[in-house]
């Protein structure tokens, strides 16, 4: 079965997302540290630019998956962002990643009805993710954000 739920990351499953990784050649794309969740656990405590920063697990037959964090003003219409979105090493090439950005803009639209756009960076020597992106929808901004190609899509 190939559904993909997203679930907040909490005190019953912050131990699983530690537990995700990628590969080698993909590390530096996801986090500048190992394991990937690890700073963006932080970042969700942390609240880099006073924005709310929510860590979710991406599971399949309960099971997590991936991991991405959410960062947004709350109310705003443009400033909601993904980042540290990644599909464990045993898990890839199983569309899955495809799928949590769907039920991720779902529930941006439930739960936050004023958002029109999501946002992401691409780090630069990322190849695969800029056409993962692209095919997907979001469309390249032409300006750079943390020194990475900023993205984005209407939701």
């Amino acid at each position: 079965m190939d559904n993909i739920e997203i679930k907040i990351i909490s005190s019953d499953n912050w131990r699983d997302a530690l537990a995700l990784s990628v590969y080698d050649e993909q590390q530096k794309f996801v986090a500048s540290v190992h394991p990937p969740a690890a700073i963006a656990l932080a970042k969700a405590y942390i609240r880099p630019g006073g924005k709310m920063v929510e860590p979710y697990g991406i599971y399949n037959q309960k099971k997590m998956v991936g991991f991405f964090n959410l960062h947004y003003t709350p109310g705003s219409e443009e400033d909601y962002w993904l980042f540290h979105f990644f599909i464990d090493k045993r898990f890839q090439r199983n569309g899955w990643g495809s799928k949590a950005l769907n039920e991720l803009i779902l529930y941006i639209k439930q739960n936050n009805p004023s958002s029109k756009r999501l946002r992401l960076t691409v780090h630069p020597e990322n190849e695969a993710g800029r056409l993962f992106y692209l095919k997907f929808g979001f469309s390249e901004d032409n300006i750079l954000t943390f020194d990475e190609p900023a993205f984005s899509i209407s939701i």
